[in-house]
């Protein structure tokens, strides 16, 4: 298990739909030591599906 910070899954989603699903894994690679490609390719497919959280409205906005 590892954790990823938004600027890696940002990097990681940009590598996937540039160049597809293996320069997304070559892109993890740099970032985490996964040797296992099919244990690569599920992290990068877990981490594509993943959406930005919604931005908060500010405090002083009626809602």
């Amino acid at each position: 298990m590892f954790s990823v910070s938004q600027d890696e899954a940002a990097a990681i989603q940009r590598a996937f739909h540039e160049s597809g699903e293996w320069a997304a894994v070559v892109e993890l690679r740099r970032h985490f030591p996964i040797q296992d490609n099919v244990n690569a390719l599920n992290a990068v497919r877990a981490i594509v599906r993943w959406a930005r959280p919604p931005h908060a409205a500010p405090a002083d906005t009626p809602v």
